[in-house]
């Protein structure tokens, strides 16, 4: 089984070489690409300094974008598994195994590491949980299924969802819609608990904000993608 860990990263200069560092002792099993969203910071120079296995943009796309390329060189690669673990040291690589196991055992598409199941670890801030607390519900209503950490980045896909990200992933704040997209189409979800860690460093591109624009536009994409029904091939 050919496993990608794909690493959208956008000015991770103070942490990049620790998550590289976290996944080379403790997912050796698995290859990584960086997607360098342009970062203007020293993110690149880094990566090339430690060789590390890097993608750069030469225009910042966000972070569907950069991960979007992800899923296009997991395609292009032949991968049967992609997770995705973000830059800032936060998704911890310990768990990468037991979400391929239970992707396998479990004959489902997409495994997704939630914080919430057994509430332990870094919770993220007040804002941010009243935020997935309101997706829960609200993917909840429109899917059927509860999904306790809808905006968890930690996610682990097969093949099918390899191909389906590759040509066609959304541009802005995409984990909630993809969900509900996946969830339209048949595909399966199953969370497991992990414990994430905290920032310990750089700035988190979500403000205050940036939180209420990401709650109204969020709810307003999910919506439309569930009245647009299946477009499963």
């Amino acid at each position: 089984m050919k496993k990608l860990i794909i690493i959208p990263a956008y000015n991770e200069s103070s942490n990049i070489e620790k998550t590289i560092s976290a996944i080379q002792e403790k997912a050796k099993d698995f290859d990584y690409v960086i997607i360098n969203d342009c970062s203007i910071d020293d993110t690149l120079e880094i990566c090339k300094k430690n060789n590390f296995n890097v993608v750069s943009l030469p225009i910042n796309l966000g972070i569907g974008g950069a991960v979007q390329t992800g899923y296009l060189y997991a395609l292009e690669n032949d991968y049967d598994y992609a997770v995705q673990v973000d830059g800032d040291g936060q998704h911890n690589p310990d768990f990468l195994e037991t979400m391929l196991s239970t992707l396998v055992e479990n004959d489902v598409d997409m495994v997704i590491g939630s914080r919430f199941i057994k509430n332990e670890g870094f919770q993220s801030s007040t804002m941010r949980r009243i935020g997935i607390r309101y997706f829960m519900y609200l993917i909840k209503v429109l899917t059927g299924q509860k999904i306790t950490d809808a905006t968890s980045g930690l996610r682990m896909i097969n093949r099918r969802l390899i191909k389906l990200f590759a040509e066609n992933y959304p541009d802005d704040y995409p984990e909630p819609e993809t969900i509900v997209d996946i969830l339209n189409n048949g595909y399966k979800i199953k969370e497991i608990p992990v414990i994430m860690n905290e920032r310990k460093g750089g700035v988190s591109s979500i403000s205050f904000g940036k939180s209420i624009y990401y709650m109204v536009k969020v709810t307003i994409s999910v919506i439309f993608v569930k009245l647009r029904g299946s477009n499963k091939k």
